[in-house]
């Protein structure tokens, strides 16, 4: 064999190694950290890079963002409850350098500093604010390590508790409450309903009550009004019939006097009609009557009158005067009747 070509082979063989060694490629969500013989030389951006094989070394960092998972732990509350907490830490790495030089083991780190943090921040609170604050307790345990972290070249994105679990008595006791509460709660609601059922039938029934007495007013008032022009309308309605009632009889009697005065009736016809208007006011409701003081001269001359115009009767009995004996037929002397004519003379 050519000891030239084997020479020339090995030669081929360790400028290919040297060449592949001295090429590196740092990928988009990386940074390149380049040392050269043990000593930091400076940091590589993505894209094709160059190094000194066998002098300078590139080691590759991870900038996109990590988790940690807290694994869990018993933490003492204030009021002396033991409970389990775990959580998970979302970090990224902000300069290379610092996180390879300044810690030496990362993960770990971040996890004793996340647990021990925890502790003190569940210490320092009851279980029942425990169990309700969490967005409180991953605020401030974020604010704690973001702080721890700066120096390790790292960001703390956010922290977020998983689970908090109580021993297991405690559980059975707060779902007791829990259930008392429920029914509390469910009492105080039924309560309410009927309350503000009893309120709303109340007002509906004072509504109703309030809208049945203005209807029977309204009604009332209208019947009242109805009443008063019906007896108003009565009133005129009599008023005008005595109206002319009054002027008919008024028409009447003037019309009769005219008619007798124009006929120039006598004595006797004007004593008939006086008795007549006598007749007249006897028959009204009045519980008095004034009588004329020449009312006993029209007496005598009307019992003339009807003595005058009475018929003869055969059976009249013949009566004596004060005391007098009946005289005998041949003793009794005749009287001529009275002549009418004179009565109207």
């Amino acid at each position: 064999m050519n000891p030239i070509a084997i020479v020339v082979g090995v030669v081929a063989l360790i400028g290919i190694a040297v060449l592949v060694g001295a090429v590196k490629i740092v990928r988009p969500y990386q940074r390149g950290l380049v040392e050269r013989l043990g000593k930091y030389k400076t940091t590589r951006e993505p894209g094709l890079n160059l190094i000194l094989p066998f002098i300078e070394t590139m080691q590759l960092i991870d900038m996109r963002e990590q988790v940690v998972d807290v694994p869990p732990q018993e933490v003492i509350t204030q009021d002396n409850v033991v409970v389990s907490v775990d959580a998970v830490v979302y970090y990224e790495a902000t300069d290379p350098q610092r996180l390879v030089y300044n810690v030496a083991d990362f993960f770990t780190a971040i996890t004793k500093l996340a647990q021990t943090n925890l502790r003190n921040l569940i210490g320092d609170l009851e279980l029942d604010k425990a169990l309700t604050s969490r967005d409180t307790i991953n605020t401030q345990l974020r604010e704690v390590l973001d702080d721890a972290t700066d120096k390790w070249g790292v960001q703390v994105v956010r922290v977020e508790i998983q689970r908090i679990d109580p021993p297991p008595d405690i559980v059975s006791a707060m779902h007791a409450q829990m259930r008392a509460e429920r029914d509390r709660r469910a009492t105080v609601t039924e309560a309410k309903g009927y309350q503000e059922a009893a309120i709303a039938r109340a007002d509906g029934e004072q509504q109703a009550a309030v809208l049945s007495a203005q209807g029977r007013r309204q009604a009332a008032i209208l019947d009242a009004e109805g009443e008063a022009q019906a007896i108003e309308l009565r009133a005129q309605a009599n008023k005008l019939r005595l109206q002319l009632i009054g002027e008919g009889e008024g028409s009447a009697a003037k019309a009769r006097l005219v008619g007798i005065k124009e006929a120039q009736a006598d004595k006797n016809v004007l004593t008939v009609e006086y008795l007549q208007a006598l007749e007249r006011i006897g028959d009204g409701r009045a519980t008095k009557l004034v009588i004329p003081a020449e009312f006993s001269g029209l007496l005598g001359t009307v019992a003339a009158l009807a003595e005058a115009v009475r018929p003869e009767d055969p059976d009249d009995e013949v009566r004596p005067k004060d005391g007098l004996p009946i005289p005998d037929n041949e003793d009794r002397v005749d009287l001529n009747a009275p002549d009418r004519d004179e009565f109207r003379g």
